[in-house]
């Protein structure tokens, strides 16, 4: 019987040291495509890693906490301003002037009622026609009008030419004549605001055949989560997993509520009650919060005017003195360059960042915080809202409605907590996460298919993720979001 070599053998040698086509390998053909012509190649085995650490989770754990819930709503309620103070428009009349206009003017307050009866002492105050402050004694009221007597008569002429301006009206105390008795009949109660929201349930996966699960790659992969090996698989689910991590914090920053009048199905979403959605971080600020569009590098000192603006509102709110400002790199360079400003320069060489820099010493051009008035500010850049595949990348298209960072209060706000009936101790960012003793919503995996521990007929192993979760952001009127 014959022996037949194959067609395509390539393995003839040759008594000449030469690389001829007929004495070496060929691994040109369509089965071994890839490899060099008769070198293998030179393999680098370590992945490159050239975005850095691709991550941004890590800023709710920062300035907030987490706490487990059972319910599919969170309730809770703030307090309200001490103090009554009251706008409205000003009629005159002979020496009476008549405050108008209480209803819905001023929701803190409550809308069509007012605190003042009569035998207060308030000030009226007006901006338009002649800007004066009048002390008045209140001698009439009804539901939306308050009637006042000026103090002094030649208050009635100066402001007779404010009439039909808006004006504040501030109690300042009341005054009674000698004997007389209390004739108060309602009390001033104690005025709150509610507010609700609403965990959602986030949800990723990843898969891998039986077959691929059990390759060795070539190149030895690794990840910010520890992950490293040879095997691309381990590679893949380690950035699932971060991945989701990273949604539910985003989830937290950007969810906004369904409006009853949406054409979202809200069928899909859990029906009617309760409505799809979860109000975020930025949505919280913007309803409920300030906004401020400066601090953008103006020379001549335009952002320390827009920081003394700021400090301005946040007198009017809670005065809270320690804040931390998390940014992009355009504000943190601004706000670098603001106090690089007031620095100034030292005798003989610059004193700025870190003072009495000599020329050996690595000059120091950023700033990590600053005071100002009675306020502490921290300032921390936000990889979020830098980085080309987060928020950065909406900030770049979007630039007339880019978010360029926030400023949250430290510390924690006293709200009362509907669930356990009683006044708690809350930071103002905090996480609700559903809990019970039997299951653990926070950050849920579970694996299932045939690789590794068989739970199913299926050759591939999925690994499946979940929460549920919203935040709770308590007195926004303390936050400041810069865009």
């Amino acid at each position: 019987m014959a022996i037949s070599a194959g067609g395509s053998l390539n393995t003839v040698p040759n008594p000449v040291q030469a690389t001829l086509a007929s004495n070496y390998v060929d691994f040109t053909t369509a089965a071994t495509e890839g490899w060099a012509q008769q070198y293998l190649p030179d393999l680098m085995e370590k992945e490159a890693e050239v975005f850095g650490n691709r991550t941004i989770s890590g800023f709710l754990s920062q300035v907030g906490a987490e706490e487990a819930m059972t319910a599919d709503r969170v309730v809770w309620s703030e307090q309200g301003r001490l103090h009554l103070a009251y706008t409205g428009t000003v009629t005159v009349a002979t020496s009476v002037i008549a405050i108008t206009g209480h209803a819905g003017t001023n929701a803190t307050y409550g809308a069509g009622t007012h605190g003042l009866r009569v035998g207060d002492t308030v000030l009226v105050a007006a901006s338009a026609g002649a800007s004066v402050t009048i002390p008045c004694r209140v001698t009439a009221v009804s539901t939306d009008d308050v009637t006042c007597l000026p103090y002094t008569q030649g208050h009635i002429t100066e402001f007779s030419v404010s009439n039909g301006a808006a004006v504040t009206v501030l109690k300042y105390g009341s005054e009674w004549a000698k004997g007389s008795d209390t004739p108060y009949t309602t009390a001033n109660e104690p005025s709150f605001t509610s507010f609700v929201n609403k965990p959602v349930i986030i949800r990723d996966m990843f898969h891998v055949s039986g077959s691929d699960a059990s390759a060795v790659g070539w190149v030895e992969v690794s990840g910010e989560d520890g992950t490293s090996g040879y095997l691309w698989y381990l590679k893949a689910e380690g950035e699932t997993r971060m991945r989701f991590a990273d949604n539910c914090e985003m989830m937290c920053l950007e969810g906004v509520e369904i409006a009853n009048d949406t054409t979202l199905d809200t069928q899909t979403l859990g029906g009617a009650l309760p409505q799809g959605g979860t109000q975020g971080l930025f949505d919280a600020i913007s309803t409920r919060g300030n906004a401020s569009s400066g601090i953008t590098g103006v020379t001549g000192g335009g952002d320390l005017a827009e920081f003394d603006a700021i400090l301005a509102e946040f007198d009017s709110q809670g005065a809270i003195e320690e804040n931390m400002i998390f940014c992009n790199r355009s504000v943190s360079l601004a706000i670098d360059d603001m106090l690089a400003a007031m620095n100034g320069v030292g005798a003989g060489g610059s004193s700025y960042g870190v003072f009495e820099n000599d020329e050996d010493m690595a000059l120091n051009l950023g700033f990590s915080g600053f005071r100002r008035g009675s306020y502490d500010f921290y300032k921390s850049d936000w990889k979020y809202l830098n980085d080309a595949g987060t928020r950065g990348a909406i900030n770049s298209r979007d630039t007339a409605n880019a978010i360029r960072g926030v400023i949250v209060p430290a510390g924690v706000s006293s709200v009362y907590d509907q669930q356990l009936g009683r006044n708690m101790k809350r930071p103002f960012l905090h996480v609700r996460y559903r809990a019970s003793q039997t299951d653990n919503r926070r950050f849920k995996t579970w694996v299932t298919g045939s690789v590794g521990a068989a739970t199913s007929e299926l050759d591939a192993m999925r690994v499946n993720y979940l929460s549920e979760r919203c935040l709770i952001t308590q007195g926004a009127n303390n936050f400041m979001l810069l865009n």
